[in-house]
C-alpha cells in the first residue's frame, strides 16, 4: 500500500474530486493547508500598512491505495492539476505498511474498502 498527498489549487480541488471518483478513488482526507515556495511574494497594504504574503493557500488531499493503482491516480492528479505556472502543487507518494480500521479491526486492504 502507498500514501498519495497532493498539495494543489483550491480551484482544482472539486475537478480532481470528480476525475479521482471516476477512477474508483473514493476514501479521501482533504485539509486546507497553507505553503510557501518558489512562488514570489506578493506585497500588500492593510490600513496604510505595507506587508509581504509569502504563504499561500492550497489544498492537501491525501489517500491510501494499493500499489498497482499509483499510476493512474498520479496522472489524473497531474492532467487535472497542471497550469503551467509556478505554484501548481506537488504529489508525494510514501510506503503505508500497514492500516487498521478502529471500527472492526479488520487490517490491510480489508480495512480500506
Amino acid at each position: 500500500m502507498k500514501k498519495v498527498e497532493a498539495i494543489i489549487r483550491p480551484e482544482a480541488f472539486q475537478t480532481l474530486r470528480h476525475q479521482l471518483d471516476q477512477i474508483g478513488v473514493n476514501g479521501l482526507t482533504v485539509s486546507e493547508v497553507a505553503v510557501c515556495g518558489q512562488q514570489k511574494g506578493k506585497e500588500g497594504i492593510f490600513r496604510g500598512t505595507r506587508y509581504e504574503i509569502k504563504l499561500y493557500p492550497k489544498v492537501k488531499v491525501e489517500m491510501i491505495v494499493d500499489d498497482h493503482e499509483i499510476d493512474p491516480i498520479v496522472e489524473v492528479i497531474m492532467d487535472t492539476c497542471t497550469t503551467n505556472e509556478p505554484g501548481d502543487g506537488k504529489i508525494f507518494v510514501s510506503p503505508v505498511e500497514e492500516v487498521y480500521r478502529i471500527r472492526t479491526a479488520e487490517k490491510g486492504k480489508a480495512a480500506l474498502i
